[in-house]
C-alpha cells in the first residue's frame, strides 16, 4: 500500500507540475513577449526592406497566434 501511494503522489505531481508551468510559460510569453514589432523592423532593415503596414500586422498577428 505504501508503494502504491507513493507512486500515485510522484504521478499526480508531475501532471499538476507540468500543468502549472506551461500555464506560468504561457502567460510569461503573453507579458513579455519574445518579439517585438521594433526588432521585425530592424531586421528588415537589415535586409534593406521597408516593411508596409500590412506586412507588420501579418507577421505579428502570426507571432501572436502561435503564443495562443
Amino acid at each position: 500500500m505504501t508503494w502504491f501511494s507513493l507512486f500515485l503522489g510522484i504521478v499526480i505531481g508531475l501532471i499538476v507540475g507540468f500543468f502549472g508551468a506551461r500555464f506560468y510559460f504561457k502567460r510569461q510569453l503573453q507579458k513579455n513577449p519574445p518579439i517585438t514589432e521594433k526588432m521585425v523592423r530592424t531586421m528588415f532593415a537589415e535586409m534593406g526592406r521597408k516593411p508596409s503596414e500590412a506586412q507588420m500586422r501579418r507577421i505579428m498577428r502570426s507571432f501572436n497566434q502561435q503564443y495562443k
